[in-house]
């Protein structure tokens, strides 16, 4: 429409994209302006009464500039010809404008004659339409990648109507089989299995009834044709809208994001896989780690084969027959009832390919040794393995394969450490005169073994015991070596005969000693770093008891360490009100030591904190639970066993804070009527009646073959102690598992035992005390010191005891006129 008429045949030669809504402006053939559309008027600010009659030449931003636009007769328009052109113009706001046009010329009855002969007539009127240049391009941009859009190959793109069909589809929407040719009017449903085609339908339906695009949504697709494995597409979706705001249908993208997808999956198993089966040093738990990790994602079944040398930590090694036993170590997902428990392989079995399209083998091989071997297969009606899923199982086994080479590795070392570790402890029972004994050990940490938690029955001279529990801190072997050491001095200390306060000064110095060393645990072969499990322990807590059954008295001292439980004969329970010192090695000071009475039959329990503290519940607590299982009737006649069981029992692994020890004691008594006592004047005559005494004693508990020895025994440490002390003297006999004699005195100097040469007058006594008796020593008393030398009992009818040492050089070992009566 040109000033409200409309122009014959202007629509059918323009051709223009951007006809509708553009600038319009008729010609005469001279150029001049003699029509103007209102939208010519509105784009370039000139109203058609300012324009009309002017040559269109006027309006360029430069007129004399060379341009497209008819003037003069320009070459080029013919009647019938098109011409197109850009132009800048100046609109009436005084702005410059780049114009994109075509000149059309306009059939009909108007038209100029032909300038020569054999001319065509030329028309006698032009429209011109334009555009703006911007306009222009982003028509052109947008045709263009709608063209292109539709010419993808690997990009599937539909227009749907409202209504969900198919309107227009290029043909790649689905890089599969199962699609019909012409998709024309269908729906989704049509080819494609119906939950795939209902999921995709409902993203599209959101997008038609919000508006807001869809964006990379992945949708996995079947057909109905082929629906096994299927495509996995990226689906984008934008609603289309007419420019009244009429929705008309929606726009989707369809990406086949299926090898992308299938490397991600491929690439979690693998990461996946590398955790899981680094996690454990467990061969069994490395191998169903491995197997678990596999189902579902690579397989249905799994089926993992491990030879048998590795679960001993062994370096598998072939048979004379070249082949290799291997054991089914676990299984994932379906039965696999057709593979057997245990397999024979050669050696050099190394599978390295899939042996049909739904079944892979891998070898475990690591540093060079084979090791097993994993199996996958996939169910009927799933996706056949590709080159890639092969690829992924050996990378798997691989890692795998190393993982259980350091499981076996560890396996080995951990079974000696485990052998190191437990030779540390003392025997779990034990019988002495004084006590019978029971002792628990239960690690926090089965997978490190023993930590620094310790018990021990030291057997002490005169029918005495020690019972000692003990807890290093920390865990692990560096624990573990320091309580070997703390035990080691606690029993080294022990045969020193010192008083319990003495013995835990000492005892404190020595950790005191071992946390201020430098620790230098490299090795030539590795780069500085302690070995695994490896911690600095940098202190301890203890206790120590002595138990003594002719007093029936216990002594004991504490370091930092619990109290121990009693439970009396008659059942009671009660936990010893000691004044416990502080933790070996934090202050240096002095320890108080603890007497208490047992009856005969009493049980004493030593333990650790990780007995009486969970990870959920306070000492408090701990304590009153232990008192509860103590006294539980029949705890007094019950076997020490069977008690220490149900008490050690009743604390899970998984609730341990810490290692648990436990050491159960039965307390004994040497009845009144098995010593004998006497006190000795400081008078070298006083060694006969001692004799005399003696003898009658032995003579009385059926002991004559003892008699001999034991007076030649009480004559030399009773001439010592009248010689070179000037205090009372004490003489006491015990018979108990063997005979003990005892001369105190009060002396603090400790004798000593030398060798005498032949013009020596003396110096051989306790030279002849050490040949006749099993075990001689000394200990300090808070009086002086006590010499003591025992002697085994001699069986009934059995051989006369004293040694092989003959009579005659007995005698003349002695020193003075000892057996004189």
């Amino acid at each position: 429409m040109v000033d409200g008429k409309t122009l014959p045949g202007a629509s059918a030669h323009s051709g223009l994209p951007f006809a509708d809504g553009a600038a319009g402006a008729l010609l005469d053939a001279g150029g001049r302006i003699i029509g103007w559309t209102p939208a010519a008027a509105e784009l370039l600010a000139l109203p058609a009464d300012a324009v009309r009659g002017r040559p269109v030449r006027e309006l360029l931003a430069d007129p004399g500039a060379r341009s497209g636009l008819w003037v003069d007769r320009p070459e080029g328009v013919r009647s019938g010809a098109v011409r197109s052109g850009e132009a800048v113009v100046l609109t009436g706001r005084g702005e410059k404008l780049g114009i994109v046009f075509q000149v059309l010329p306009l059939a009909g009855e108007n038209t100029a004659p032909a300038p020569g002969p054999g001319a065509a007539a030329e028309p006698a009127r032009y429209f011109v339409l334009g555009a703006p240049s911007g306009m222009v391009s982003r028509w052109r941009q947008d045709r263009a990648f709608t063209r292109e859009l539709f010419l993808q190959d690997r990009l599937g793109l539909a227009v749907f109507d409202e209504e969900l069909r198919l309107a227009r589809t290029n043909t790649h929407l689905f890089p599969y089989t199962g699609l019909p040719p012409d998709l024309r009017g269908r729906r989704l449903g049509d080819f494609l299995e119906a939950d795939d085609a209902a999921a995709v339908e409902r993203r599209l339906r959101e997008v038609l009834r919000t508006g807001r695009p869809l964006i990379l949504a992945e949708e996995r697709v079947r057909t109905i044709e082929d629906p096994r494995g299927g495509a996995v597409m990226a689906v984008s979706a934008f609603r289309l809208q007419a420019p009244d705001g009429q929705v008309f249908g929606v726009t989707a993208l369809f990406t086949d994001v299926t090898e992308q997808r299938r490397s991600d999956e491929r690439l979690a198993i693998l990461h996946h896989a590398t955790a899981a089966v680094g996690g454990s040093l467990s061969v069994t738990g490395t191998g169903e780690e491995l197997a678990a990790v596999l189902v579902p994602g690579l397989a249905d079944l799994a089926v993992v084969e491990i030879a048998e040398a590795v679960f001993t930590g062994e370096e598998p090694v072939p048979g004379k027959d070249g082949r290799l036993a291997l054991r089914r170590t676990a299984v994932a997902g379906e039965p696999a009832t057709e593979v057997p428990v245990g397999t024979v392989v050669p050696a050099g079995t190394d599978p390295s390919a899939a042996s049909s399209p739904a079944s892979m083998t891998a070898p475990l091989r690591a540093r060079g040794s084979f090791l097993g071997r994993v199996t996958v297969r996939r169910a009927p009606g799933r996706a056949d393995y590709e080159p890639a899923d092969l690829d992924l199982l050996r990378e798997i086994a691989a890692r795998a394969a190393l993982a259980l080479d350091n499981a076996r590795r560890y396996t080995r070392e951990h079974r000696s450490a485990i052998g190191l570790q437990r030779s540390l402890l003392p025997p779990a029972q034990a019988e002495t005169v004084a006590v019978t004994t029971t002792g628990f050990y239960l690690p926090a940490d089965p997978a490190t073994g023993v930590g620094g938690d310790w018990f021990d029955v030291i057997p002490l001279s005169s029918a005495r015991v020690a019972l000692v529990a003990g807890d290093v801190v920390g865990h692990g072997l560096g624990a573990t070596a320091t309580m070997g050491r703390l035990r080691t001095a606690v029993r080294t200390l022990a045969d020193l005969e010192l008083e319990p306060d003495e013995l835990m000064v000492h005892l404190d110095d020595l950790v005191s000693q071992l946390r201020d060393e430098p620790h230098d645990l490299t090795r030539p072969d590795d780069d500085g770093a302690p070995p695994e499990g490896w911690t600095d322990p940098v202190g301890a807590t203890c206790l120590y008891a002595v138990y003594d059954p002719v007093s029936r008295r216990c002594a004991m001292v504490s370091a930092g360490h619990p109290p121990p439980a009693v439970v009396a004969p008659d059942g009671t329970v009660s936990y010893v009100e000691l004044n416990p010192g502080p933790p070996l090695g934090v202050s240096g000071l002095p320890f108080e030591t603890t007497e208490v009475e047992l009856a005969p039959g009493s049980i004493l329990a030593l333990y650790t904190d990780g007995l009486i503290e969970g990870r959920d519940s306070d000492l408090d607590e701990g304590m009153a639970e232990l008192r509860r299982r103590l006294a539980r009737p029949g705890a007094t006649t019950a076997p020490l066993r069977e008690l220490g069981q149900e008490i050690v029992s009743g604390r899970p692994v998984h609730h341990l804070a810490d290692d648990v020890t436990l050491l159960l004691a039965r307390t004994h008594a040497v009845p009144p009527g098995n010593t004998a006592l006497w006190p000795v004047d400081p008078d070298p005559a006083a060694v006969a009646r001692v004799r005399r005494e003696a003898a009658r004693q032995l003579r009385a508990w059926g002991l004559e073959e003892l008699v001999f020895t034991t007076e030649l025994v009480l004559s030399e440490l009773v001439t010592n102690a009248i010689r070179y002390t000037d205090g009372p003297v004490e003489v006491r006999l015990i018979r108990a598992a063997q005979l003990t004699c005892e001369v105190s005195d009060p002396s603090a100097t400790q004798p000593r035992m030398r060798r005498a040469r032949l013009t020596d007058e003396g110096g051989r006594g306790l030279y002849l005390v050490a040949q006749l008796t099993t075990r001689w020593g000394s200990r300090y008393t808070r009086h002086g010191k006590t010499i003591w030398a025992e002697q085994p009992i001699p069986p009934a009818n059995g051989p006369r005891a004293g040694g092989e040492v003959p009579v005659p050089e007995i005698l003349g070992l002695l020193d003075g006129e000892a057996l004189e009566p």
